[in-house]
Protein backbone atom coordinates (compact mmCIF):
# COMPACT_ATOMS: atom_id res chain seq x y z
CA UNK A 1 0.00 0.00 0.00
CA UNK A 2 2.87 2.40 0.70
CA UNK A 3 2.92 5.32 -1.76
CA UNK A 4 0.09 3.87 -3.87
CA UNK A 5 -2.39 6.36 -5.27
CA UNK A 6 -6.02 5.42 -4.64
CA UNK A 7 -8.95 7.33 -6.15
CA UNK A 8 -12.13 6.91 -4.09
CA UNK A 9 -15.56 8.12 -5.18
CA UNK A 10 -18.23 8.73 -2.57
CA UNK A 11 -15.43 9.69 -0.21
CA UNK A 12 -17.16 12.35 1.87
CA UNK A 13 -18.69 9.87 4.34
CA UNK A 14 -19.38 6.24 5.08
CA UNK A 15 -17.31 3.51 3.45
CA UNK A 16 -15.42 5.95 1.22
CA UNK A 17 -14.25 8.16 4.07
CA UNK A 18 -13.32 5.18 6.25
CA UNK A 19 -11.37 3.62 3.37
CA UNK A 20 -9.48 6.87 2.79
CA UNK A 21 -8.42 6.92 6.43
CA UNK A 22 -7.32 3.28 6.28
CA UNK A 23 -5.33 3.80 3.06
CA UNK A 24 -3.47 6.77 4.53
CA UNK A 25 -2.87 4.84 7.74
CA UNK A 26 -1.18 2.15 5.65
CA UNK A 27 1.02 4.66 3.86
CA UNK A 28 -0.95 5.32 0.69
CA UNK A 29 -2.21 8.50 -0.97
CA UNK A 30 -5.87 9.20 -1.69
CA UNK A 31 -7.81 11.32 -4.14
CA UNK A 32 -11.15 12.05 -2.51
CA UNK A 33 -14.14 12.47 -4.81
CA UNK A 34 -17.69 13.45 -3.86
CA UNK A 35 -20.21 16.23 -4.40
CA UNK A 36 -20.08 17.68 -0.87
CA UNK A 37 -17.17 20.11 -0.80
CA UNK A 38 -17.21 20.98 2.95
CA UNK A 39 -17.07 17.31 3.97
CA UNK A 40 -14.32 16.56 1.45
CA UNK A 41 -12.27 19.52 2.65
CA UNK A 42 -12.66 18.47 6.27
CA UNK A 43 -11.53 14.91 5.55
CA UNK A 44 -8.61 16.08 3.42
CA UNK A 45 -7.55 18.46 6.21
CA UNK A 46 -7.62 15.56 8.66
CA UNK A 47 -5.53 13.32 6.37
CA UNK A 48 -2.95 15.94 5.37
CA UNK A 49 -0.72 15.97 2.30
CA UNK A 50 -1.58 12.36 1.46
CA UNK A 51 -5.12 13.43 0.50
CA UNK A 52 -6.32 15.50 -2.45
CA UNK A 53 -10.03 16.47 -2.61
CA UNK A 54 -11.82 16.84 -5.95
CA UNK A 55 -15.49 17.83 -6.01
CA UNK A 56 -17.07 15.32 -8.38
CA UNK A 57 -20.51 14.32 -9.60
CA UNK A 58 -20.16 10.66 -10.58
CA UNK A 59 -23.24 10.81 -12.80
CA UNK A 60 -21.32 13.05 -15.20
CA UNK A 61 -18.75 11.36 -17.43
CA UNK A 62 -16.78 14.59 -17.82
CA UNK A 63 -16.41 14.91 -14.05
CA UNK A 64 -14.82 11.46 -13.78
CA UNK A 65 -12.46 12.22 -16.63
CA UNK A 66 -11.51 15.44 -14.85
CA UNK A 67 -11.05 13.46 -11.64
CA UNK A 68 -8.55 11.19 -13.38
CA UNK A 69 -6.62 14.18 -14.71
CA UNK A 70 -6.56 15.90 -11.31
CA UNK A 71 -5.29 12.70 -9.67
CA UNK A 72 -2.48 12.31 -12.20
CA UNK A 73 -1.58 15.99 -11.96
CA UNK A 74 -1.31 15.75 -8.17
CA UNK A 75 0.40 12.37 -7.74
CA UNK A 76 1.77 11.49 -11.19
CA UNK A 77 -0.32 8.35 -11.72
CA UNK A 78 -3.20 6.26 -10.35
CA UNK A 79 -2.76 2.74 -8.95
CA UNK A 80 -6.30 1.94 -7.82
CA UNK A 81 -9.69 3.39 -8.69
CA UNK A 82 -12.54 2.67 -6.25
CA UNK A 83 -16.08 3.07 -7.58
CA UNK A 84 -17.77 3.50 -4.22
CA UNK A 85 -20.40 6.20 -4.77
CA UNK A 86 -23.97 4.94 -4.85
CA UNK A 87 -27.46 5.35 -3.44
CA UNK A 88 -30.24 3.09 -2.20
CA UNK A 89 -33.97 3.21 -2.71
CA UNK A 90 -36.95 2.40 -0.48
CA UNK A 91 -39.65 1.30 -2.88
CA UNK A 92 -41.28 -2.04 -3.70
CA UNK A 93 -41.23 -3.34 -7.30
CA UNK A 94 -44.93 -2.56 -7.79
CA UNK A 95 -44.31 1.06 -6.76
CA UNK A 96 -41.31 1.88 -8.97
CA UNK A 97 -41.54 4.83 -11.34
CA UNK A 98 -39.51 5.55 -14.44
CA UNK A 99 -37.59 8.18 -12.49
CA UNK A 100 -36.78 5.66 -9.74
CA UNK A 101 -35.28 3.24 -12.22
CA UNK A 102 -33.42 5.96 -14.10
CA UNK A 103 -31.91 7.27 -10.86
CA UNK A 104 -30.72 3.83 -9.74
CA UNK A 105 -29.20 3.01 -13.12
CA UNK A 106 -27.52 6.40 -13.43
CA UNK A 107 -26.12 6.58 -9.89
CA UNK A 108 -25.21 2.94 -9.34
CA UNK A 109 -24.44 1.55 -12.79
CA UNK A 110 -23.60 4.29 -15.27
CA UNK A 111 -21.24 5.93 -12.76
CA UNK A 112 -19.28 2.66 -12.63
CA UNK A 113 -19.10 2.54 -16.43
CA UNK A 114 -17.86 6.14 -16.46
CA UNK A 115 -15.22 5.35 -13.83
CA UNK A 116 -13.99 2.27 -15.66
CA UNK A 117 -13.75 4.08 -18.95
CA UNK A 118 -12.06 7.11 -17.38
CA UNK A 119 -9.18 5.20 -15.76
CA UNK A 120 -8.77 2.13 -17.98
CA UNK A 121 -6.67 3.82 -20.72
CA UNK A 122 -4.26 5.00 -18.01
CA UNK A 123 -4.01 1.49 -16.57
CA UNK A 124 -3.51 -0.04 -20.02
CA UNK A 125 -0.70 2.41 -20.70
CA UNK A 126 0.95 1.41 -17.42
CA UNK A 127 0.11 -2.29 -17.94
CA UNK A 128 -1.19 -2.53 -14.38
CA UNK A 129 -3.81 -1.18 -11.98
CA UNK A 130 -6.92 -2.15 -10.09
CA UNK A 131 -10.55 -1.12 -10.45
CA UNK A 132 -12.58 -1.86 -7.34
CA UNK A 133 -16.35 -1.48 -7.37
CA UNK A 134 -18.39 -1.54 -4.19
CA UNK A 135 -21.51 -3.54 -4.99
CA UNK A 136 -23.83 -5.14 -2.41
CA UNK A 137 -24.80 -8.49 -1.00
CA UNK A 138 -28.29 -7.63 -2.29
CA UNK A 139 -26.90 -8.13 -5.79
CA UNK A 140 -26.76 -11.83 -4.92
CA UNK A 141 -29.42 -12.21 -2.22
CA UNK A 142 -32.81 -10.61 -3.01
CA UNK A 143 -34.02 -10.53 0.56
CA UNK A 144 -35.05 -6.86 0.77
CA UNK A 145 -37.96 -6.20 -1.59
CA UNK A 146 -37.92 -2.55 -0.53
CA UNK A 147 -34.50 -2.22 -2.19
CA UNK A 148 -35.85 -3.57 -5.51
CA UNK A 149 -34.25 -1.28 -8.12
CA UNK A 150 -31.11 -0.83 -6.01
CA UNK A 151 -30.58 -4.60 -5.88
CA UNK A 152 -31.19 -4.84 -9.62
CA UNK A 153 -28.68 -2.10 -10.38
CA UNK A 154 -26.06 -3.78 -8.19
CA UNK A 155 -26.68 -7.14 -9.88
CA UNK A 156 -25.94 -5.38 -13.15
CA UNK A 157 -22.74 -3.97 -11.60
CA UNK A 158 -21.59 -7.48 -10.67
CA UNK A 159 -21.98 -8.72 -14.23
CA UNK A 160 -20.36 -5.58 -15.62
CA UNK A 161 -17.29 -6.21 -13.45
CA UNK A 162 -17.20 -9.90 -14.38
CA UNK A 163 -17.37 -8.90 -18.04
CA UNK A 164 -14.51 -6.44 -17.49
CA UNK A 165 -12.40 -9.27 -16.09
CA UNK A 166 -13.18 -11.24 -19.23
CA UNK A 167 -12.09 -8.34 -21.41
CA UNK A 168 -8.80 -7.83 -19.58
CA UNK A 169 -7.80 -11.41 -18.81
CA UNK A 170 -5.73 -12.26 -21.87
CA UNK A 171 -3.97 -9.00 -22.71
CA UNK A 172 -3.86 -7.19 -19.36
CA UNK A 173 -3.43 -9.81 -16.62
CA UNK A 174 -2.03 -7.23 -14.20
CA UNK A 175 -5.11 -5.02 -14.32
CA UNK A 176 -7.46 -6.31 -11.64
CA UNK A 177 -11.23 -5.81 -11.57
CA UNK A 178 -12.51 -6.45 -8.04
CA UNK A 179 -16.11 -6.49 -6.84
CA UNK A 180 -16.73 -5.96 -3.11
CA UNK A 181 -20.08 -6.98 -1.63
CA UNK A 182 -20.98 -5.60 1.82
CA UNK A 183 -24.14 -6.41 3.70
CA UNK A 184 -25.80 -3.93 6.04
CA UNK A 185 -23.18 -1.36 7.03
CA UNK A 186 -23.50 1.21 9.81
CA UNK A 187 -23.60 4.30 7.58
CA UNK A 188 -26.12 6.91 6.39
CA UNK A 189 -27.12 4.59 3.53
CA UNK A 190 -30.64 3.80 4.77
CA UNK A 191 -31.66 7.30 5.75
CA UNK A 192 -30.13 8.73 2.56
CA UNK A 193 -31.99 6.30 0.30
CA UNK A 194 -34.34 7.64 -2.34
CA UNK A 195 -37.75 8.02 -0.63
CA UNK A 196 -36.11 7.80 2.79
CA UNK A 197 -35.66 4.86 5.10
CA UNK A 198 -34.33 3.58 8.40
CA UNK A 199 -30.89 4.76 9.48
CA UNK A 200 -28.61 1.79 8.78
CA UNK A 201 -26.58 2.68 11.87
CA UNK A 202 -29.56 1.66 14.01
CA UNK A 203 -30.02 -1.78 12.44
CA UNK A 204 -28.93 -4.57 14.81
CA UNK A 205 -25.85 -6.36 13.55
CA UNK A 206 -24.90 -3.68 11.02
CA UNK A 207 -21.23 -4.07 10.15
CA UNK A 208 -18.95 -1.29 11.45
CA UNK A 209 -17.75 0.83 8.57
CA UNK A 210 -14.13 0.38 9.67
CA UNK A 211 -14.40 -3.37 9.10
CA UNK A 212 -15.56 -2.81 5.54
CA UNK A 213 -12.71 -0.36 4.93
CA UNK A 214 -10.23 -2.94 6.21
CA UNK A 215 -11.57 -5.58 3.82
CA UNK A 216 -11.24 -3.23 0.85
CA UNK A 217 -7.73 -2.15 1.88
CA UNK A 218 -6.78 -5.81 2.18
CA UNK A 219 -7.91 -6.55 -1.40
CA UNK A 220 -5.85 -3.59 -2.58
CA UNK A 221 -2.81 -5.20 -0.99
CA UNK A 222 -3.79 -8.69 -2.18
CA UNK A 223 -6.19 -8.42 -5.14
CA UNK A 224 -9.00 -10.91 -5.74
CA UNK A 225 -11.87 -10.94 -8.24
CA UNK A 226 -14.71 -10.81 -5.71
CA UNK A 227 -15.08 -10.64 -1.96
CA UNK A 228 -17.77 -10.36 0.68
CA UNK A 229 -17.09 -8.13 3.66
CA UNK A 230 -18.38 -10.85 5.98
CA UNK A 231 -17.58 -14.53 5.33
CA UNK A 232 -21.04 -15.61 6.47
CA UNK A 233 -22.52 -13.96 3.39
CA UNK A 234 -20.51 -16.22 1.10
CA UNK A 235 -22.00 -19.23 2.86
CA UNK A 236 -25.56 -17.91 2.50
CA UNK A 237 -24.97 -17.15 -1.20
CA UNK A 238 -23.68 -20.67 -1.76
CA UNK A 239 -26.77 -22.15 -0.09
CA UNK A 240 -29.09 -19.89 -2.06
CA UNK A 241 -27.67 -20.72 -5.49
CA UNK A 242 -27.34 -24.43 -4.81
CA UNK A 243 -30.93 -24.78 -3.55
CA UNK A 244 -33.32 -26.79 -5.68
CA UNK A 245 -35.97 -24.19 -4.90
CA UNK A 246 -34.95 -20.78 -3.55
CA UNK A 247 -38.47 -19.83 -2.42
CA UNK A 248 -38.19 -21.30 1.11
CA UNK A 249 -34.88 -19.49 1.67
CA UNK A 250 -36.36 -16.22 0.45
CA UNK A 251 -39.31 -16.61 2.79
CA UNK A 252 -37.05 -17.46 5.72
CA UNK A 253 -34.57 -14.62 5.27
CA UNK A 254 -36.64 -11.83 3.74
CA UNK A 255 -36.92 -8.58 5.63
CA UNK A 256 -40.48 -7.65 6.67
CA UNK A 257 -42.39 -5.58 4.16
CA UNK A 258 -43.16 -2.00 5.21
CA UNK A 259 -46.63 -1.49 6.64
CA UNK A 260 -48.99 0.72 4.58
Amino acid sequence: MKDKVIVITGASAGIGAALAEEVVRRGGNVVLAARREPELAALAGKLGDAAHPVVTNVTLRADLERLRERAIARFGHVDVWVNNAGRGISRLPSELTDDDIDDMVTINLKSVVYGIQAVLPHFKERQRGQIITVSSGLARLPFAAIRSAYSASKAAVNLLMASLRGELRADYPDIWATTVMPGVVATEFGSSALHGGMDSRKIPGAQPVGEVATVIADVIEKPVAECYTRPQMREVVARYYSAEDVAPLEAQMALPLPKP
